[in-house]
């Protein structure tokens, strides 16, 4: 089946755009549906952007999620005195993944989802100083092996520059869905196994950047947290993707990683971050000036008793100061 795959992989067109295989089933449809529901939620609720807090939360368990399943030691906590440049001790191959995945997730706006030369940059800064080919595709032939069992042998590396040039033409396709193209590139990219190093973290990666393209939230969105958790799970999608030779499987478990990570960012806004999220969209509106009637006009659904809290909160905060009373108070940024 493999060596069948391989050669269906390497069929060029120079007519089309070449479609990786898959099969569009019920439980993708299901998925498909439910995340655009939860989408739609977070976009009306103006949770594209969270707030600073849950941002840095949110990627530093990307960050953690993502090296633990890579088999790297640091704590949270340990990551988060990494960002905040304070001192940590542990391995120093663990702290130099951390500070290479800080560098790369620093910059992900710059990443351009459907270049391959953005895509080799990002795999420099994440393996800067762990492998001496980083930026560059692997000169060699690969396997994966568990235990004492070859779980997977990649495609000749005199194969991996043609395979990963269709898959970036893949990604330019504009009537492919962007949830499906980017569960389709992370199984392919992790079947090419372009890399000495690096694969299954830069996989993570490049689907958080093709997501992001159209869907902000998945910026600070740590699915990742999700696969480590079902660490299990993740690689036995992608093994049963390599028996059928086809994506289909792995589709299917990422999107419902996807929809569970979604759902639990709106349980946690509606839980604690609402208000925040709500004042940082309002300030990012520009209005040096503002009354609560103003604050209301934006989020109409809001009630005159919410709208104060929120200002309230806003004071506590220093994001503003009030002059006049009561009706009559108006806002000020600072």
């Amino acid at each position: 089946m493999q060596s069948d795959r391989i050669k269906l992989l390497l069929i060029i067109s120079n007519d089309s755009i070449m479609k990786p295989p898959y099969d569009i089933t019920t439980k993708i449809l299901k998925s498909i549906a439910s995340i655009s529901e939860k989408i739609g939620i977070v976009n009306a609720n103006y949770l594209s952007k969270p707030s600073p807090q849950l941002g840095k939360q949110n990627r530093i368990k990307t960050i953690h999620s993502s090296l633990q399943i890579e088999g790297n030691s640091l704590t949270e906590e340990q990551i988060t005195a990494l960002i905040e440049d304070k001192r940590v001790v542990g391995p120093q191959k663990d702290i130099l993944e951390v500070l290479n995945a800080i560098k790369v997730y620093e910059r992900l706006g710059g990443f351009k989802f459907s270049s391959e030369k953005s895509f080799l940059a990002a795999h420099k800064i994440l393996m800067n100083e762990l492998m001496d080919s980083a930026g560059n595709y692997r000169n060699k032939g690969v396997g994966i092996v568990k235990g004492t069992k070859i779980e997977h042998i990649a495609p000749p590396y005199k194969n991996v520059p043609y395979l990963m040039k269709d898959l970036f033409n893949y990604l330019k396709d504009p009537n492919e869905l962007t949830l499906i193209k980017s569960c389709v590139f992370h199984y392919e990219m992790e079947f090419i196994h372009p890399f000495l190093d690096g694969n299954g973290r830069m996989g993570r990666l490049w689907q958080t950047i093709i997501l992001t393209q159209e869907y902000p939230v998945f910026e600070f969105l740590p699915f990742e947290t999700l696969i480590s958790q079902t660490q299990k799970n993740y690689y036995h999608a992608l093994a049963k993707s390599d028996k059928t030779g086809k994506s289909t499987h792995f589709i299917e478990y990422m999107l419902n990683v996807i929809d569970l990570s979604l759902n639990d960012l709106l349980n946690y806004n509606n839980r604690i971050l609402k208000d925040l999220d709500r004042l940082e969209y309002f300030i990012k509106l520009g209005l040096n000036e503002f009354s609560r009637k103003d604050y209301m006009n934006i989020f109409k659904d809001l009630s005159s008793a919410t709208a104060s809290r929120d200002l309230k909160k806003g004071l506590e905060l220093n994001m503003f100061y009030a002059r006049g009373d009561k009706n009559k108070t108006k806002y000020i940024l600072k």
